[in-house]
């Protein structure tokens, strides 16, 4: 018998004020069950950084040619196609040659920069592509914060990142190892 998704809900309150966005998201959240509470809580943590009208979550783990999460304009467009965790670079080009932005936010500690090390060199030609890194601590925090209903409050000021739910808070900021070029 194949296991099945682990489904978990989250009322999100979303304070980015650097991009003037503010808003309350209720999602549905599918957790593979090959995926850990802390990639679970990274792609939620992706969805506040990225939010917008249209962006919704991928089928994930569960589909190759589908990223994370990805917004779509209204003709079927890929807007932006965001990935989490340390992709195959060749699927990252891919992604950069179907979208018009592709974010990834990748954690994992000392594999990351194993990972931008072997990656790095093909990935910087892509000027569509934007590659940020969130600390261990922070995804550490937030898989505590992993539960099946949860209340989250997301504030982004000057690129600072404040999370909060019912029990704890912390803050936290992101590396990036790549811009994107601006046209």
């Amino acid at each position: 018998m194949a296991l099945k998704a682990t489904i978990s809900r989250v009322e999100l309150s979303i304070a980015n004020i650097d991009r003037g966005y503010y808003a309350d998201h209720s999602l549905t959240i599918a957790r593979h069950p090959s995926e850990t509470e802390e990639r679970m809580m990274v792609r939620v943590l992706a969805f506040a950084l990225h939010a917008a009208p249209g962006l919704e979550f991928g089928r994930g783990l569960s589909s190759e040619d589908e990223p994370d999460l990805w917004q779509r304009d209204l003709t079927g467009v890929i807007e932006r196609w965001i990935e989490v965790g340390l992709p195959d670079e060749r699927e990252v080009r891919k992604a950069c040659g179907r979208a018009r932005e592709v974010d990834v936010l990748a954690y994992g500690a000392r594999a990351v920069d194993l990972w931008w090390e072997d990656a790095r060199k093909t990935l910087e030609r892509q000027d569509r592509l934007e590659v940020s890194e969130l600390p261990p601590e922070a995804a550490r925090a937030l898989a505590e914060m992993a539960e099946r209903s949860m209340r989250l409050q997301v504030t982004i000021h000057h690129d600072h990142i404040a999370i909060t739910d019912h029990k704890s808070s912390f803050g936290t900021e992101l590396r990036v190892l790549k811009h994107r070029v601006v046209t």
